[in-house]
């Protein structure tokens, strides 16, 4: 029977700790629901000591999201954990997840304490936890550098003091896969408390050397019971395994690694688009099993092979992750029926408010564009459901711009009803316009990140703009969509200029 790796997925903390991918209360919960859909066992809701706005996160996915468990981390430190069982506590599946660094570069430069303090503290901090709560995890922080011999002592002093679970993390993403693989069977045979109590072997790899996917797979075929991930790979610096890679590749090669996961695969795809969408961080082309090109095929001797036989260049087939071919052409003359039947299809439950503005948006693409494609809709589902209260919309842009000309722009916004125009040049139409939306929202901020990217082929493609801006050091995102790039530029400024306000 083959061996169950649990996922325990971090989007929501490590991956929420990317530059750039902060999230608000609602999005944050977003989210947790969709993992909630997508079957994960564990979800890290963030860094409950970290903010008010954390706490309060945290606290609320574990008081709405049902099924899998919810876990706050903790520094080993009392106020940090008493913190974390404040806002899990309303779980019915509650875990607190504490760490403590035990690499000597970790010790002496950051934490400054001796490794027989290291010990101490990690054991009692590790007894604090379990004292409120039943599900305990911890990690020892930078264990890829470790010395095994200190790690095993640390390890078994933790078990001793209630820990379920034990997380082994390659914090800096230095080791390679048969290194920490080794390491994981090292410790499974050197720490023998681990299988007489039954404990859980987690690993946390990250990808400073494009690694972490790898060297999570290493230590599942070493004995690893939980591999803790990212939607899309996101976190800090050059991110996390991601989920989606380790998920497909137990499934494709069962034969191999003999486990599985009780991952709901169909639920990937629209959890990476849901994750790009709130975060603003773009999923590159050729990423591994959500990227644009992954079932993608140019060359002619590829095509003719797919076209015979699926698997002479498909691993994986696009629906497992929930990408599927549409049975209805989608069109001017489709009814709303139609349109919100492929929607539910497609795994979007719209309130009737929301489904009624995105069916007017998907009409209004409509008489523009012959076919609209399932990525035409995943933009106008991120464009008119995925924001926050307006309190400026779009009305009207105009662009003078040309050969020898200085582009001009005159905008026109609602502000609360109220319509408000100013126009403005710029170095070009889109500066032009940002200038011209300034003049009127008066939100100071300063534009972090502008990037377009074309939503399906052709000359009638939509084009998808997602701006960052940035006030003090909180980033807002804002998501575009439109056959007039400038419009989705507008419409994009627009919506993180909004989230400011909001916030």
């Amino acid at each position: 029977m083959p061996r169950k790796i649990k996922i325990f997925d971090t989007t929501l903390r490590d991956g929420e700790q990317c530059p750039g991918a902060s999230l608000n209360t609602e999005e944050k919960i977003e989210i947790a629901r969709q993992l909630a859909r997508l079957n994960v066992d564990t979800m890290e809701a963030g860094f409950a000591i970290a903010s008010p706005g954390d706490f309060e996160a945290v606290s609320a996915i574990a008081k709405l999201v049902k099924g899998p468990r919810i876990c706050s981390l903790a520094r080993a430190k009392k106020e940090d954990i008493q913190a974390a069982w404040d806002a899990v506590k309303h779980s019915d599946k509650p875990r607190i997840h504490t760490f403590l660094a035990t690499s000597p570069i970790h010790m002496e430069a950051k934490l400054r304490m001796k490794p027989e303090k290291v010990l101490k503290t990690a054991a009692e901090m590790v007894a604090f936890a379990r004292s409120l709560c039943d599900d305990v995890e911890f990690s020892p922080e930078d264990a890829g550098r470790s010395e095994p011999e200190f790690l095993y002592k640390v390890l078994k002093a933790v078990i001793e003091a209630g820990a379920t679970t034990l997380n082994i993390p390659d914090t800096v993403g230095y080791t390679t896969p048969d290194e920490f693989g080794k390491l994981i069977a090292s410790i499974i045979k050197h720490v023998p408390e681990i299988k007489k109590k039954n404990i859980t072997v987690s690993v946390h790899c990250h990808n400073d050397l494009g690694l972490a996917v790898a060297n999570s797979l290493a230590a599942v075929k070493n004995g690893a019971d939980q591999v803790e991930c990212t939607i899309n790979g996101i976190g800090e610096r050059a991110g996390n395994a991601s989920l989606e890679e380790v998920v497909m590749a137990i499934k494709t090669r069962k034969d191999f690694f003999d486990c599985e996961t009780d991952i709901n695969t169909k639920e990937i795809y629209r959890t990476s688009r849901l994750v790009s969408n709130l975060t603003g961080m773009l999923v590159q082309p050729n990423k591994a099993i959500v990227g644009a090109n992954a079932f993608a095929h140019e060359a002619g001797i590829h095509q003719a092979g797919v076209l015979r036989a699926r698997e002479t260049y498909e691993i994986m087939h696009p629906a497992d992750i929930g990408l599927t071919k549409s049975k209805l052409v989608l069109g001017k003359h489709s009814g709303r029926h139609a349109f919100a039947d492929k929607l539910k299809e497609m795994g979007y439950e719209l309130s009737e408010e929301h489904l009624e503005k995105a069916f007017k948006k998907f009409k209004d693409l409509a008489d523009k564009k012959k076919e609209i494609e399932q990525r035409d809709l995943e933009a106008i589902v991120a464009d008119e459901v995925y924001v926050v209260e307006e309190r400026f919309v779009l009305e009207e842009v105009h662009i003078d711009s040309g050969t020898n000309v200085t582009p001009r722009a005159k905008v026109r916004l609602l502000d609360n009803g109220k319509a408000i125009e100013a126009t403005k040049e710029g170095a070009g139409p889109v500066d032009a316009v940002y200038k011209a939306i300034d003049a009127i929202v008066k939100a100071p901020s300063s534009l972090v990140d502008y990037t377009i990217q074309a939503i399906t082929g052709g000359t009638d493609a939509q084009g998808e703009v997602t701006v960052r801006i940035k006030k003090g050091d909180c980033i807002y995102v804002g998501h575009g969509a439109s056959m007039d790039i400038i419009v989705a530029s507008a419409r994009a400024y627009l919506a993180a200029l909004n989230r400011l306000l909001a916030a």
